[in-house]
């Protein structure tokens, strides 16, 4: 019952987030002469660190198993689709051309759960992951939206991730640090069916099971 109680309140500061602040966010910045995209495009990074980021820096301390956050996870991924569906986005920080922010939902979900269960209970192998898609991918697109003014591809972008996941990935000792620099690199490149929001959390928690199994030595400092 406590793990249901901590993730309902998570739950409820990620649909505030969402719903209102955010939205009220979009209103200020269009009111400062910022571009609709790009407005959208730093509410989306916002909702990254915030919920995302945020809710995943909970976890070790809220919870004991990653079967609640995973519920969650797929309970948030539904509520952001149905807009898509229905044709009623969420204009102040969705876009017809893609669903990433299910993705993104869904992976946070995944790819903790997975982390968390192959590693016997070392939850930091699954949540790094997932700050390097919320936290080190927001500033990514937050210096690109500020370059550029639209959504684009930059190796400043991947730059200024690198400085903050490559020390982030410390956390989990020089596996760590590698997952970092690795994911700062692969999130550069888009694929047709695989957008970075799969791409990140996905190979820095490949890297950092392989360090589990075959260099255990490489998760500490």
């Amino acid at each position: 019952m406590n793990e249901v109680l901590s993730a309902s309140i998570l739950f409820v500061w990620v649909l505030t987030l969402v719903s209102v602040i955010t939205r009220k966010l979009y209103v200020y910045m269009r009111s400062k002469g910022l571009e609709h995209n790009v407005a959208v495009y730093y509410n989306r990074k916002v909702i990254h660190m915030l919920a995302g980021g945020l809710c995943a820096a909970f976890i070790p301390f809220l919870f004991e198993t990653p079967v609640v956050p995973f519920i969650f996870a797929l309970a948030l991924a539904l509520l952001t689709y149905i807009p898509h569906r229905s044709g009623r986005l969420m204009y102040w920080f969705q876009v017809e051309e893609n669903v990433y922010e299910t993705s993104f939902c869904i992976m946070w979900g995944v790819v903790i759960s997975i982390g968390w269960l192959l590693s016997n209970g070392n939850f930091w192998v699954g949540i790094l992951p997932v700050l390097f898609m919320s936290f080190g991918d927001a500033v990514t697109g937050i210096v690109r939206n500020k370059l550029y003014g639209r959504r684009t591809k930059s190796w400043w972008g991947n730059l200024a991730m690198a400085f903050l996941s490559i020390p982030l990935g410390a956390i989990l000792g020089l596996a760590g640090v590698i997952a970092g620099a690795a994911a700062s690199i692969v999130e550069h490149f888009e694929f047709r069916f695989i957008d970075d929001n799969v791409s990140i959390p996905l190979v820095s928690l490949v890297i950092l099971l392989l360090a589990e199994v075959y260099a255990p030595w490489m998760l500490y400092l």
